[in-house]
């Protein structure tokens, strides 16, 4: 208990300084971490007195030295056990806390699921028990017949020796072992009938076993890993981790134990038979069992190699990328004893598809991955054996023929985990392969958006067991909504999703619809074109690249604004209109704009000034994050005071004043800083006084520069910068942003010669 509470508190102080186990040059803090836990445990001894805490200090000693001495040499193995055991203790705490919940009903559906799986393994282990039990008496009754059999041989001896006796001997003797051989052959008859039997009973016996075992393994691989392994597939699109594997290793490691323990008896029975042939059915019974056990061995071996850390599914050349392969039998089946080498290669979906029907591939690839071999490790504190490939990079690829419109985006890969190894003395040699989720190959960033969108959908959409890569053409808008929901809450980071309101929006921009009634789309399909081949209508961005941009612009710079409610998004510029046009002049709302990329817009409810007492909405032109780059959202709302309530009646500086950033510190040395402001022309409030009020350069919605008021030597500009719609034009106004830029970056003295203090 003492050592339990140490280690915890000692890598929890750790958790800071966050250790990655896949790095070796962060063995340093490894170690720092073990030496505070021997110290630790040092301290706790001499603090021991009494006759309990004598024996107590003794024990506490004992651990400081076995820590030491077992893991000087690697010292990330214990932060591998200990956040192995954090681990497991968290996912109890989860599963105890949940008990009560929707979450904790499903919980308790996988408790009573994993006590029936235990509950098996109970079965198969007393059946194991009771055909040792069988096979050990079956042995000793052969053992005995056989002694029984050598006495009639040498009864037969003997009198097969009467020949050369006087008939008086002769006849003497001969009675008594003539009835003494025929009570013997008797008993052996009777006896070899019996071990007959023994040996029927045993393989019926046997085969029970191995019927529960083959549907215990069907369970555990068809089922549990399968739903394991859907799990790592949707977690590439933002789904919840998949889990441990902890579980599923000890389920294989059970059955891998209960496999071989059946197969040694199947083996000594067939031995029994050979040392003793007796005529019948058991020779075909014990061969059928043997090929049984062996296929059952087999598919545990072959199907629990499998790829615990997936290689990134966007993959790009010149690259440095990881992954990391696990056999979840290897530590109970001794491989690591003769540890194998796992080698990993690129192949086509068409090489994989030849793969999967067992047709001679030729050794052939896709590309060259350099430093792709790696040797399994086994590591004690855990009991697993796997593969960390840390520095693996794709130095070029080879691409196929393209079908049809495809892009080099749309064409998939997959890389190939191979290796061999022998268990049982080398009594079975096994060829193991997997293949990883499908990998797209880029070789620039700009392909990134474009191959997301290929694995999303492939994510999302796969079929368990299809032929490689299948997916649907089209899926309905449900299921869309679904993926497009779960990647858009883990890209942005939020437990804030998209709404019903948000995806009825998604869906007017998909089916170029006006409808706002979600039951209207439940029946509605899209395909991979509508998704990301064809160009939204009047647009040249797909319905993918635009709800990228949006994504992208959220993550990097508006996600504290999504979590806050600040960002309606997903509003068009009529639906803005209407909903502003009832509020009090000032009122605003942010919204994602409809005719670019990655853009944001703030659409404002004011006075026409062409028409007084007429109102209108405005609409900035949208921000990107090239804009956000230079200055905040937040800090360009503070700058427009025209800006007063976020729709609906929110001041805005109850939702944005945590985020403006704080006003610049006073002039060092007789220089001030410039300051970069942004200002609307037709909505820039006038001030009498120069020195409260510094004179702006406007350029529609890029950034502009507030100078100190002894440098106000640009006047504010008077032709407005709004066309007809209320929209800004940032074309005509770029070039006076990079002006101001290249002003700013001017050293103090160029730019002010004269001017200095």
């Amino acid at each position: 208990m003492y050592i339990q509470d140490i280690s915890k508190h000692s890598i929890c102080s750790c958790a800071r300084d966050v250790i990655d186990l896949e790095n070796p040059q962060e063995e340093f803090k490894a170690k720092r971490l073990l030496d505070s836990l021997i110290q630790e445990l040092q301290n706790k001894a001499e603090h021991q007195v009494g006759e309990d805490g004598f024996l107590l200090k003794i024990k506490l000693g004992h651990y400081a030295s076995q820590l030491k001495s077992t893991y000087d040499r690697c010292p990330l193995e214990l932060v591998r056990c200990i956040k192995h055991i954090l681990y497991t203790e968290q996912r109890l705490v989860r599963e105890a806390s949940n008990s009560s919940s929707p979450v904790g009903g499903m919980m308790d559906s996988m408790s009573q699921k994993y006590q029936q799986i235990n509950q098996v393994f109970e079965e198969l282990r007393l059946l194991t028990q009771d055909t040792e039990n069988d096979l050990r008496k079956l042995q000793h009754n052969q053992e005995y017949f056989i002694i029984q059999y050598q006495e009639s041989l040498r009864i037969q001896a003997q009198l097969t020796s009467l020949a050369t006796l006087p008939p008086a001997d002769r006849q003497l003797r001969e009675p008594t072992l003539l009835s003494k051989r025929a009570t013997v052959e008797a008993w052996l008859t009777r006896e070899a009938n019996t071990l007959q039997k023994y040996r029927l009973d045993l393989a019926e016996k046997h085969q029970k076993s191995l019927q529960l075992l083959r549907k215990q393994q069907t369970i555990i691989l068809d089922d549990e890993l399968i739903h394991w392994k859907r799990r790592q597939q949707l977690a590439g699109n933002g789904g919840p981790p998949e889990g441990g594997l902890d579980i599923l290793q000890s389920w294989c490691e059970k059955l891998a134990e209960t496999i071989w323990q059946n197969r040694q008896q199947i083996r000594r029975a067939e031995h029994l038979r050979q040392q003793l042939p007796i005529p019948g059915p058991i020779e075909e019974l014990l061969n059928d069992l043997n090929s049984t056990i062996t296929d059952i061995i087999s598919a545990l071996v072959t199907s629990t190699f499998i790829i615990e850390k997936q290689p990134p599914q966007v993959l790009k050349t010149q690259t440095k990328f990881v992954a990391t392969v696990r056999l979840l039998v290897g530590g109970k089946l001794n491989v690591h004893m003769n540890p194998p080498q796992v080698k990993a290669t690129i192949i086509s979906e068409q090489q994989a598809k030849a793969l999967l029907k067992n047709e001679n591939t030729r050794n052939d690839s896709s590309g060259e991955i350099l430093n792709n071999n790696c040797v399994m490790e086994y590591h004690q504190a855990t009991g697993t054996l796997s593969a960390n490939f840390r520095n693996m990079s794709l130095k070029r690829i080879k691409r196929s023929d393209r079908r049809g419109a495809e892009s080099v985006t749309e064409e998939k890969f997959t890389i190939l985990f191979e290796s061999q190894f022998s268990v049982g003395g080398n009594e079975l040699v096994f060829q193991v392969k997997t293949l990883s989720l499908p990998v797209v190959v880029i070789v620039h960033g700009s392909q990134d958006n474009n191959a997301t969108a290929t694995v999303l959908w492939d994510n999302a959409f796969a079929e368990p067991g299809r032929v490689p890569f299948i997916v649907p053409d089209k899926v309905l808008w449900p299921q869309l909504c679904e993926a497009l929901n779960m990647k858009y809450k883990a890209e942005v980071q939020s437990n804030r999703g998209l709404s019903e309101e948000n995806l009825v929006f998604l869906a007017q921009k998909a089916f170029s619809s006006s409808s706002i009634n979600p039951d209207d789309y439940r029946g509605m399909t899209m395909t991979w074109s509508q998704f990301n081949r064809e160009s939204l209508p009047g647009r040249n961005f797909t319905f993918w690249q635009w709800f990228d941009g949006v994504m992208e612009l959220t993550k990097k710079h508006l996600k504290p604004h999504w979590n806050d409610g600040a960002i309606l998004g997903f509003v068009n510029k009529q639906q803005a209109q209407d909903m502003l046009m009832s509020k009090p002049n000032g009122t605003f709302l942010l919204r994602f704009s409809d005719s670019e990329i990655g853009g944001i817009t703030i659409a404002w409810v004011a006075e026409n000034p062409n028409k007084p007492g007429e109102r209108m909405v405005w609409n900035l032109m949208p921000y990107t994050a090239k804009d956000f780059s230079i200055r905040s959202l937040a800090d360009r709302i503070s700058d427009l005071n025209h800006l007063l309530f976020l729709y609906p009646d929110r001041p805005k500086d109850e939702v944005f004043s945590k985020y403006y950033t704080p006003p610049l510190s006073k002039a060092v040395d007789g220089y001030v800083k410039p300051q970069i402001k942004q200002v609307v022309p037709e909505f820039t409030t006038t001030n009498p006084d120069p020195a409260a009020n510094p004179t702006y350069m406007d350029h529609g919605a890029s950034p502009v520069v507030s100078h100190p008021p002894n440098y106000g030597i640009y006047p504010p500009m008077s032709d407005s910068m709004l066309d007809a719609d209320g929209d800004f034009d940032l074309d005509d106004t770029m070039d006076v942003a990079r002006h101001v830029e290249e002003l700013l970056r001017r050293p103090m003295e160029s730019q002010w010669s004269g001017q200095q203090s």
